[in-house]
């Protein structure tokens, strides 16, 4: 059909939280060699205009809410070419360990530390 397929969005949302992690300093990788993960637990999407073969996508990708245990990200998902919104999302992750027990966010996500 052309059109990129739903799932794929969640992949660029994603890629949007990577990059935001790195942005402050941190990298998925090293949490995750520190024993910190982080597991969706809460995700919505609003589709608003599809996205094509071969279009250039703009993603914004924000904080909305740090919490002890949990961080809140809202998407805003663009076409270059003419600004047009394509989709808009929030996912809400919660922080556990790698033996999946709950844990507190670490400073270097909350801004509380380095």
């Amino acid at each position: 059909m052309g059109v990129v397929h739903h799932s794929r969005f969640w992949e660029y949302f994603e890629m949007g939280r990577t990059e935001l992690l790195r942005l402050g300093g941190v990298t998925y990788r090293d949490m995750e060699a520190g024993g910190i993960l982080l597991m969706v637990v809460a995700c919505s999407a609003k589709f608003s205009a599809p996205a094509r073969y071969d279009d250039l996508l703009v993603l914004t990708t924000r904080v909305e809410e740090v919490g002890r245990v949990k961080i809140e990200h809202g998407y805003e998902l663009k076409r270059k070419a003419d600004g047009a919104l394509v989709a808009r999302g929030k996912t809400t992750l919660g922080c556990i360990s790698a033996e999946g027990k709950i844990i507190p966010l670490p400073p270097s996500i909350t801004g509380t530390g380095t």
